[in-house]
């Protein structure tokens, strides 16, 4: 019998798929939806200390294999995020709790605010490329990547999955400072560092200039770097960016990817994709003799002795 369900850090998901942050998961209910529809977890927008308005419009521009998008982390703020939780968690799927901060200590009270609100485990924005001061300026380095791990660890007592940057000279650097940060998980990938402009207004589309571009563009980057961390790290990868199918999954499985998490794919197929993804994913086992996700888990990598 073909067995779908995944364990990470002691989450136990129905399937490998989880809902990414930023999309379709700002409220509870929205989460719930998505949950109903199929995900196998959900991972809430990132929040911060403070509510946050984020980027003037236009904030997204859609391209032929993808979005660029430049938000800028708006969100309530987490004193009034537990509400959104609370209703979150009636799909019966673990909920991962997203934050951002402006430095470890920060970072280290908003693990613990998260906590309290009732979430399996929380998801470090390390990544993200256009909001200044947080995401991306704060995962940069391994040090800062390493400290910021350390200090919400010390903070909760739940799982702690450090999403990290592609904008880097070597994201398995900063997956194994993570790793010696205490992080319970990688997350790979965030989007890329991207412009868009109109020749005809001659200047940059989004109102911040920068921003970050995700979908299938984006793919082949999040595989070789799921690939490259699950072979220096020895704690659970999840893989994001450009998943629409279940092959698309199976890239990231094969390539070390213990579940993945799809953004753009919501985006453009609506709810309904975690459904194909895993009905995909399940006909491909049984055609090829597989019975459990684990055993796909990391087959792209030439055999260890």
């Amino acid at each position: 019998m073909t067995h779908l369900g995944v364990e990470i850090c002691g989450l136990k998901l129905k399937n490998p798929t989880m809902l990414a942050s930023g999309v379709l998961d700002e409220t509870g209910r929205s989460m719930l939806e998505v949950a109903c529809a199929g995900a196998g977890a959900v991972v809430t927008k990132s929040v911060g200390a403070q509510p946050r308005h984020g980027h003037p419009s236009p904030c997204i521009v859609e391209l032929q294999d993808g979005l660029l998008n430049a938000m800028g982390l708006p969100n309530p703020g987490i004193d009034i995020y537990a509400a959104e939780i609370l209703e979150a968690k009636m799909g019966g799927v673990p909920v991962i709790g997203s934050i951002f901060g402006g430095d470890e200590r920060e970072i280290a009270d908003l693990a613990s605010k998260m906590q309290v609100t009732g979430v399996d485990a929380v998801e470090l924005n390390l990544s993200c490329p256009h909001a200044k001061g947080y995401g991306a300026e704060i995962g940069s380095t391994p040090e800062l990547v390493e400290s910021v791990c350390k200090h919400a660890k010390r903070a909760c007592s739940i799982p702690v999955f450090a999403k990290l940057t592609p904008n880097t000279s070597s994201i398995s650097s900063l997956a194994q400072a993570a790793e010696r940060g205490g992080a319970d998980a990688i997350v790979a990938i965030n989007t890329l560092k991207g412009m868009a402009i109109s020749p005809v207004a001659k200047m940059p589309i989004l109102g911040n200039k920068v921003g970050g571009l995700s979908g299938p563009a984006i793919r082949p980057v999040g595989v070789r770097s799921v690939y490259e961390i699950f072979e220096a790290v020895k704690i659970p990868v999840i893989g994001v960016g450009g998943i629409s199918c279940g092959y698309d999954a199976l890239e990231y499985i094969m390539a070390g990817a213990v579940a993945v998490q799809i953004g753009t794919g919501v985006w453009s197929e609506g709810v309904g994709v975690f459904g194909k993804v895993c009905r995909e994913i399940m006909q491909f086992m049984d055609e090829n003799g597989y019975s459990d996700i684990s055993e796909m888990v990391g087959v792209a990598h030439p055999a260890r002795p």
